[in-house]
């Protein structure tokens, strides 16, 4: 393979070879041992063997069905092709705003999709300020819709007019028992853009102050180069979202990383009078990296599937523009939030080894869509009452077609999880429960 082409890689070598070491067996054991006891789950212990690397075990028996443990995750993103179907919180992924604005929302965007189609800017009604925020933006979701659903038959243009969808996104239609289905209320972002929404205040303050912050495009953001922001998730939309994802963990590692440097913050470090201003920051940068450093990485370009239609002959090819692509993509992050006392994170070869430990540990996220909730409890009513509701939701259903049933889709790095190892025959699933304040993934014997 050619020599990187992003010069960080030379200028921070001994930073980044910090940053990517291996965490001693004792480092990884106190790292995890004080999550467990953080979260009280005595019931687990993290081990470590030469063979299989780490592995979660049980200190005791358990019953089927019986739960074992919850997980909080590390970094997670909605897919951009799932979010013209599914209006979650970007904190936790619960559903939010009403059933009819999930219905409307969907067939809105999916049925009047051109640029002038998406002027959303005029609802009315009591709710309409909450509800249209997510509509004054949506040009993008609309061309990215339709590119990640060319071909598909069950997107077509809506014979529903355009008035009664807006009515039933702003509230000011309702559909018959949908108050059973009850979703949590529309929170704006922070810095108030337009792109992230939540279901409660401590999912936008938790999104806020651990990730969002440096990647927001709103007016409150501490972002001075909002367009470089917008340009890089374009960018990520358009080529492979894991992109988003990796630039979580960096916000999320600077931002650790300002917090350490704050007099009096619990974790934080004290200079040491006897090391160099470098050294001490670097010291900094390893802790506020500390939780991302347990994963197991490799470089993306490296330990990526070659593709059934590539020749073997054409792999480092392949391996190349994988590699360049996500140089692209990095040298758009830098524009919108470098900091140079966090610098090594801006290298290729650490962004490479991120992306890389998504594509080796990360879990799919999937979250049921009360929409199918509603139409299968329309479904199973008793006579004359089925026929009188589907007389107002048929149409509906009729539209959103086999879409009705869409869940949110998603990807996300769990701390304990990725010390899980394959099984073929395994004795836990995990299931994600609607959480109040963070996203949860739970663990259950089979």
């Amino acid at each position: 393979m050619d020599a990187s082409p992003c010069p960080l890689d030379s200028e921070f070598h001994d930073q980044i070879t910090a940053l990517l070491a291996s965490p001693s067996p004792q480092e990884v054991q106190e790292y995890y041992n004080e999550l467990i006891q953080k979260e009280k789950w005595h019931s687990i212990k993290i081990e470590i063997n030469k063979e299989h690397g780490k592995g979660v075990f049980s200190n005791r028996n358990f019953q089927e069905e019986e739960l074992i443990f919850k997980d909080q995750m590390l970094v997670a993103s909605q897919h951009s092709y799932n979010k013209v179907d599914c209006f979650v919180c970007s904190s936790c992924f619960r559903f939010i705003g009403s059933v009819e604005l999930q219905i409307g929302r969907k067939l809105y965007l999916s049925g009047f999709s051109s640029k002038d189609e998406c002027d959303h800017g005029s609802f009315s009604g009591d709710n309409a300020a909450s509800s249209s925020s997510d509509f004054q933006n949506e040009d993008d979701l609309c061309t990215q819709e339709n590119k990640n659903n060319a071909g598909k038959n069950s997107r077509r243009k809506s014979s529903l007019s355009k008035e009664v969808l807006e009515l039933l996104m702003s509230g000011n239609m309702s559909l018959p028992h949908s108050k059973l289905f009850v979703l949590p209320s529309i929170v704006p972002c922070l810095g108030g853009c337009e792109e992230e929404h939540y279901c409660s205040k401590p999912c936008a303050e938790y999104d806020w102050e651990s990730v969002h912050s440096l990647l927001c495009t709103g007016k409150g953001s501490d972002s001075l180069r909002q367009a470089a922001v917008v340009r890089f998730i374009e960018h990520a939309n358009g080529t492979n979202d894991i992109f988003i994802l990796a630039a979580k963990v960096i916000s999320f590692t600077i931002l650790r990383y300002r917090r350490l440097k704050q007099p009096g913050f619990e974790g934080s470090k004290k200079p040491i009078l006897h090391i160099s201003k470098n050294e001490y920051s670097l010291s900094l940068l390893l802790e506020a990296w500390k939780p991302v450093a347990m994963g197991f990485k490799r470089r993306w370009w490296d330990c990526i599937a070659l593709p059934a239609d590539v020749d073997s002959c054409e792999e480092t090819s392949f391996r190349n523009s994988i590699r360049d692509l996500a140089f692209s993509s990095l040298q758009l992050l830098k524009e919108a939030i470098f900091n140079i006392e966090c610098a090594p994170l801006f290298s290729l070869e650490i962004y490479g080894h991120i992306i890389g430990m998504f594509e080796l540990n990360n879990l799919g996220l999937v979250v049921a869509s009360p929409v199918e909730d509603y139409f299968i409890y329309v479904d199973d009513l008793p006579s004359p009452n089925k026929e009188e509701t589907e007389k107002l939701t048929r149409p509906f259903l009729d539209e959103l077609y086999d879409d009705y049933s869409v869940c949110c889709e998603g990807t996300a790095f769990f701390p304990l999880q990725s010390c899980m190892n394959h099984s073929c025959c395994p004795n836990a699933k995990a299931f994600k429960r609607e959480e109040v304040a963070t996203s949860i993934l739970n663990y259950f014997i089979c």
